[in-house]
């Protein structure tokens, strides 16, 4: 299903946009006199998608050697409700987004980075960068929920 980067990028950013809904629908349905329960079951499903959002705009943009400008304005987008739907839209347009998984070294001398070595050989072990993407996703989430909801209270 994720063989290649755009396919991964794009299934996150529509998840992020629905987790939007979900937690603007659970605002709403609060104010309207629902348990405040909601909104804790609603931002925490928003919560984990933004994290997990962040983590794939951040593992496309180094497979896709993106600028630090745009990667940080893909992260970023998540902060703003459906933001990720326009941004992988102009990510698809001046193909960004194109290619496959850099699983092989090239004769593209980027290609002898550490950090483009460590990369190729966590695409070479998908199972192993899933679990490490994971469980650096639900750490932080637990780091997150101890610190307590945005806004404090």
């Amino acid at each position: 299903m994720f063989r290649t980067p755009d396919r991964l990028y794009r299934v996150l950013a529509i998840a992020e946009a629905i987790t939007w809904t979900i937690l603007i629908s659970a605002i709403i349905a609060r104010a309207a006199g629902a348990p405040g329960i909601v909104v804790t079951i609603g931002g925490g499903i928003h919560g984990f998608v933004f994290l997990a959002y962040g983590a794939t705009a951040i593992l496309v943009a180094l497979n896709q050697r993106w600028h630090v400008g745009v990667a940080v304005l893909a992260v970023a987008s998540a902060i703003v409700p459906y933001a990720t739907i326009p941004m992988e839209i102009w990510l698809q347009r001046t193909g960004r987004l194109a290619g496959t998984w850099r699983r092989e070294q090239t004769d593209d001398p980027r290609d002898a980075r550490w950090y483009d070595r460590l990369m190729r050989w966590f695409l070479i072990r998908p199972f192993v960068l899933v679990l490490l993407l994971v469980v650096a996703i639900v750490a932080l989430y637990v780091v997150l929920l101890l610190a307590g909801p945005p806004g404090g209270k």
